[in-house]
């Protein structure tokens, strides 16, 4: 990926991954919601040596603003041939649980958000046979979990639309990369207690890069978690209902 629009750019794996692109000499894009923040990975990607960087500070929640969005950006670098999505929200599951506006939020971020951004980005990338997709989905949507059932269904519903849009778009030539991690050390699981599962953001970072080099389907970081999910997938629902996930 050579030009590469970046949603939420902020983000920690976001980040670790911009300085990847930026030391290939990638052109980028970056659209984040926080303006101070979306500066400082610009100017470190500019010094890492990336050819170019432009930068947008937009909620991703506007929806309505996704369209214009990517013609900006396409425009700005001369073309798009890769993008990745890597916004999203953990949400409050017990909050979820008592209020739909809370559950709404979390769908919203993760879910229509992502399907807004990469309809025009698909449609794009469909028209001139070329292009590469990365979306950072999530362990969490391959089996719903009492602990984080609301999270696990905006990340489950990505990855079945990531499928279909595979499946549509692989005669085009442009690949659909879904990224799945499981713990990552970042903000967002802040409050979590850290465990030998945690893998770092440029870890994650780094396999993504790989992922979309290769053009892979479906990618788990760390590798070992494919092997975790096909356990926990395997688990028959009446025992599974029983156990505390």
């Amino acid at each position: 990926m050579k030009k590469v629009l970046v949603l939420g750019a902020t983000s920690a794996i976001a980040q670790a991954t911009v300085r990847l692109l930026a030391a290939r000499g990638a052109s980028l894009y970056l659209v984040g919601r926080n303006a101070e923040r979306l500066d400082a990975v610009a100017k470190d990607a500019r010094t890492r040596g990336a050819a170019r960087v432009e930068s947008e500070a937009l909620d991703l929640d506007e929806l309505s603003r996704h369209e214009a969005l990517v013609e900006r950006a396409a425009t700005a670098l001369g073309g798009l041939d890769g993008a990745l999505l890597a916004h999203g929200i953990l949400g409050d599951q017990k909050a979820a649980e008592q209020s739909f506006s809370e559950t709404e939020k979390v769908l919203r971020t993760n879910f229509l958000s992502a399907v807004s951004l990469l309809t025009p980005l698909a449609n794009r990338f469909e028209t001139q046979k070329s292009g590469t997709l990365v979306v950072i989905s999530s362990v969490a949507g391959d089996r719903g979990r009492q602990s984080n059932y609301v999270y696990g269904a905006s990340k489950g519903a990505l990855s079945v639309f990531l499928q279909g849009l595979r499946n549509r778009l692989a005669r085009s030539g442009v690949a659909v990369v879904t990224v799945k991690p499981g713990f990552v050390d970042t903000p967002m699981t802040a409050d979590l207690k850290k465990n030998a599962l945690f893998a770092s953001p440029e870890k994650v970072a780094r396999g993504i890069v790989r992922a979309a080099d290769q053009g892979r389907n479906e990618v788990y970081l760390p590798g070992f978690w494919r092997l975790i999910m096909f356990i926990i997938r395997s688990i028959p629902e009446p025992v599974f209902k029983r156990m505390k996930l």
